[in-house]
């Protein structure tokens, strides 16, 4: 499907304005900008209305409205700028670890790239939320690489990789992949049985140059390049959720007719499992 990328409202809406050359270069600063100025969240779902992958809605809602969204969202447009800009970029399927216990069967429920630059694959992954990539990963099995926030490592050969992150002096599963490329009548389908998921759970996330910010339902983290401890706060009303939603993490909110019900459920729910 073709689909017309506008990419001068991309780079004004992530603040880039360097070459323009399909070069790693190239690639590390837009894969830098863009989790730092379109944040994951998870919205649409939680007010209950359907996310759309098709380029004109991705451009309305990420850029024109500015907002934000989740792994199809980000990694569809990201692979769409890409291929605008020349890069061979190749979709994939991703089976989620992080969260889950060791050994448990996943579905393939995430989407991930491969971008071919200078004779090398790179790992480019712009949608994962609180472990969203800042920086494309060589696609190389065994080698530890460092990111501005975490060193990572791909496990394995192709064609099928694990992503580990190290927390303190443990090794902790990311999520697995194939090199088996994906469709975007694919990406639809999965996008499908996967936004659904999101409806009961309030996330976002935002990584700025020196601090990343995530949100899990209550829960407002922010963490330091240096590793340390990250500050953390319990938000309690409303009001305090939708403040950090905008001023922390960005997001024109939509209207609260749709987005306060939500909110006020999210808060419901998260303070009776408190009691219990």
């Amino acid at each position: 499907m073709n689909e017309h990328v506008h990419l001068t409202a991309y780079f004004e809406r992530i603040g880039f304005s360097g070459s323009i050359a399909p070069t790693l270069a190239t690639l590390e600063a837009l894969h830098a900008l863009h989790p730092a100025s379109i944040p994951f969240e998870n919205l649409s779902p939680l007010i209950g209305l359907p996310v759309l992958l098709d380029q004109a809605s991705l451009e309305q809602k990420l850029i024109h409205d500015k907002r934000g969204g989740y792994c199809y969202e980000h990694n569809m447009l990201f692979m769409r700028i890409l291929r605008e800009l020349d890069f061979p970029v190749t979709g994939y399927g991703a089976r989620v670890l992080w969260g889950h216990p060791e050994g448990e069967e996943r579905p393939v429920s995430h989407m991930v790239l491969g971008v071919d630059v200078g004779g090398a694959t790179y790992l480019a992954d712009v949608g994962f939320g609180s472990m969203t990539l800042t920086t494309p990963l060589r696609l190389r099995g065994g080698q530890e690489q460092e990111t501005p926030f975490a060193t990572y490592r791909l496990v394995g050969e192709a064609p099928s990789y694990r992503l580990e992150v190290r927390i303190g002096e443990e090794w902790k599963p990311v999520y697995a992949f194939d090199l088996i490329e994906k469709s975007e009548d694919d990406y639809a389908a999965l996008n499908a049985a996967t936004y659904p998921r999101f409806a009961d759970m309030l996330v976002a996330a935002r990584t700025e140059k020196d601090v990343r910010h995530t949100l899990r339902d209550l829960r407002l983290s922010h963490y330091g390049r240096d590793g340390g401890e990250p500050q953390r706060r319990i938000l309690t009303s409303v009001a305090e959720i939708r403040e950090a939603l905008s001023e922390t993490f960005g997001i024109a909110l939509p209207p609260a007719d749709l987005l306060d019900p939500a909110l006020e459920r999210v808060l419901a729910s998260q303070q009776n499992q408190t009691v219990d």
